[in-house]
């Protein structure tokens, strides 16, 4: 799905050059808007929320009482840091 919108995202960039180049300023300007819009969205989501972990870290992560329902899988999720970076793994229990 996010191949689709990424897809989507570019078409809409690419339609707004188009305008652009036949003299439709104010529009194309909207259009790309939109396209790029959609694009910065789809990355801050990917950096945003992690994938779920099927086994634990390894060395130098730590268990946190922090315990969750992951709402589209269902799954229980425990979350684990790593205390000198402040990184966070999320597992699947």
């Amino acid at each position: 799905m996010r191949r689709g919108l990424i897809t989507i995202g570019v078409l809409v960039i690419i339609l707004g050059a188009a305008a652009l180049l036949s003299g439709i300023i104010a529009r194309s300007i909207v259009i790309a808007f939109w396209g790029l819009v959609l694009i910065v969205a789809l990355v801050i989501e990917r950096v945003r929320y992690k994938r779920l972990e099927s086994k634990r870290p390894g060395p130098g992560w730590e268990r946190t009482t922090e315990r969750f329902v992951d709402e589209e899988t269902g799954a229980m999720v425990t979350v684990y840091i790593k205390p000198d970076t402040g990184e966070r793994a999320y597992v699947r229990d």
